[in-house]
């Protein structure tokens, strides 16, 4: 619905879409490049393909350009897209073992199975603004040195074990292996509705707005009652492969690799209808490198599976966390609702004058 029932409402229209173009393509400095975009603004581009659901760097660089840095209006642009595009064919299941990390800590254990590997992060850097002048830019650091390959015997430190592997080996982890689904749930062909799979949880919470999912999961785990929290077993980002069967040989052939942030979290299990001497375990994994994201995820999904329908924990995980949803009716509220608002003035006035003749 457009703004018709103004005067000049066309010509506004087509003049507000002249504005945006002359801010979006417009000014002093020089167009940002696609490359300039995926190299110095990497998060920027893995939340809006997290969000978006679509794993495409240079597509989600230029959605975040034409959206001028707004990486939910630069989703909406990417998920758009994806709805345009044919499926040409399923990829085939891949396990997670086989995620080669660029980084991986456990909070949990200070020597869990493997190396703890510090990667790239910003749990240890101040936070101070870089005031320098834009024309002397720090110097780069070295790149850091290659992975000495494993000899016989030892494990690939790119590929450490799993401390979950560790905790069953302990008999503490409540198993949860049987609960998987047959077939993974496509919330994009199929409505979302509290009851549905663990997958379907999973999905929607992957592509969910970041800094919703967040604030769920902190209003949830900080709620008065709540006396704990859980605990981070490992925290992992990597690469993935992405395999598809060959249309010829029907075998399976690595096609791409997509970075994905891993979480394993821990929660101890102190109601009374549950078994207290055992722990559970959350999981999450989104696109790029979100471990914000990836964490708040990880402890929702035990928050869900704990509440067990008791409240409307779940249907606000599946229905309130999509921020191009929330978003979308937020921005509707801005386009004309005259008749709508006259008939709220009109039950208003209805009501005044039945209360005065009383």
């Amino acid at each position: 619905m457009g703004y018709s029932g103004a005067s000049g409402g066309h010509e506004a229209i087509l003049a507000a879409e002249e504005l945006v173009r002359r801010h979006r393509y417009g000014g002093d400095s020089a167009r940002l490049g696609i490359d300039q975009i995926t190299g110095r603004l990497r998060l920027a581009v893995d939340r809006v393909m997290g969000e978006g659901g679509l794993w495409a760097p240079d597509l989600a660089a230029r959605a975040l350009r034409q959206a001028e840095g707004d990486v939910q209006e630069a989703a909406q642009l990417i998920r758009a897209h994806r709805s345009t595009l044919p499926r040409l064919a399923y990829s085939e299941p891949v396990h997670a073992d086989e995620l080669r990390v660029v980084r991986r800590i456990s909070p949990a254990f200070r020597n869990p199975p493997g190396d703890q590997l510090l990667g790239r992060t910003l749990d240890y850097v101040g936070r101070l603004l870089d005031l320098l002048p834009d024309d002397q830019p720090p110097v780069p650091a070295d790149p850091a040195p290659a992975d000495p390959p494993p000899t016989d015997g030892e494990h690939d430190p790119r590929r450490p074990p799993r401390l979950l592997g560790l905790l069953r080996e302990m008999g503490m982890v409540v198993e949860r292996r049987g609960e998987g689904d047959a077939e993974p749930y496509d919330i994009t062909r199929q409505p979302i509705r509290p009851g549905v799979p663990r997958s379907a949880r999973l999905t929607a919470m992957a592509r969910a707005e970041t800094g919703a999912l967040v604030h769920l999961w902190y209003s949830h785990t900080f709620r008065p009652g709540r006396h704990n929290h859980e605990f981070p077993g490992e925290v992992r980002h990597g690469r993935l492969p992405v395999r598809v069967r060959h249309p010829l040989t029907g075998e399976p052939v690595t096609v791409a690799e997509v970075r994905v942030t891993e979480v394993e979290t821990i929660d101890d299990l102190d109601r009374p209808e549950e078994d207290r001497t055992m722990l559970d375990l959350g999981y999450g994994m989104c696109f790029g490198h979100n471990e914000r994201k990836a964490i708040a995820m990880a402890g929702l999904d035990l928050l869900v599976h704990r509440d067990d329908g008791r409240t409307e924990l779940e249907q606000e995980v599946l229905l309130t966390l999509d921020g191009i949803e929330a978003g979308g009716f937020l921005e509707h509220l801005k386009l004309p609702h005259y008749v709508d608002f006259r008939s709220v003035l009109d039950r208003k006035r209805a009501v005044r004058e039945a209360v005065a003749a009383r």
